[in-house]
């Protein structure tokens, strides 16, 4: 019996947060009541308060949360073959791959509700970043470091040339999402973005 209400009480709050993640995205976080997530995860207020003691820490879990999911990314940019013949062909597939990632409407829909809440929620926002992309990042910077090793690179400093990397790819699309409001890209044009963006990363650092 207490392991069924256990698995209960799990569903709900899968439920809650489902339905929290949703209204957030869509109302932003100033525009939502915890009146609106409960109807949303078909339960009561009371039951709501029960899992979550306040919409801020709802807020704030369901903000972290995401950062569970950092592990796909890391493992992706942490496995470049150092091979000097194929260095811009394994580059340009990690780079589209890096932009399928980053440009996903529910990831551009939370940074920017994370970036909107910022100076509300300030320590979020940086624990989200410092959690999230600084460590696909820094993960970056040693992979980098250890094509330099290798000599197919000329990377002084590793981690900048991350910050480049990703610059270069990112900087196009997710501007355009942020002020947009939803994604502007094609498919097509991510595919010319992580070309043209391998190639320009190259003429700086091989």
């Amino acid at each position: 019996m207490e392991a069924s209400e256990q698995g209960r009480s799990a569903l709900k709050r899968r439920a809650i947060m489902e339905a929290a993640t949703s209204a957030f995205m869509s109302k932003g976080y100033s525009g939502t009541s915890m009146d609106d997530i409960a109807k949303l995860a078909a339960v009561s207020k009371q039951t709501v308060y029960k899992h979550f003691s306040d919409k801020e820490k709802l807020f704030a879990e369901i903000v972290l949360a995401t950062t569970d999911r950092i592990d796909v990314m890391l493992d992706m940019v942490a496995h470049i073959p150092a091979d000097a013949e194929s260095l811009e062909e394994n580059l340009t597939r990690l780079a589209r791959q890096f932009l399928a990632a980053l440009t996903q409407p529910q990831v551009l829909q939370l940074r920017r509700l994370v970036i909107a809440n910022a100076d509300t929620f300030p320590e979020l926002g940086a624990t989200w970043y410092e959690q999230g992309f600084e460590q696909v990042l820094a993960t970056l910077a040693a992979t980098f470091q250890h094509l330099a090793d290798h000599g197919l690179l000329k990377a002084d400093e590793p981690l900048l040339a991350a910050n480049h990397f990703s610059g270069l790819l990112l900087w196009i699309p997710v501007n355009k999402a942020m002020f947009h409001g939803s994604p502007q890209h094609t498919e097509a044009e991510l595919d010319h973005y992580a070309t043209a963006g391998v190639r320009a990363f190259l003429a700086a650092y091989r």
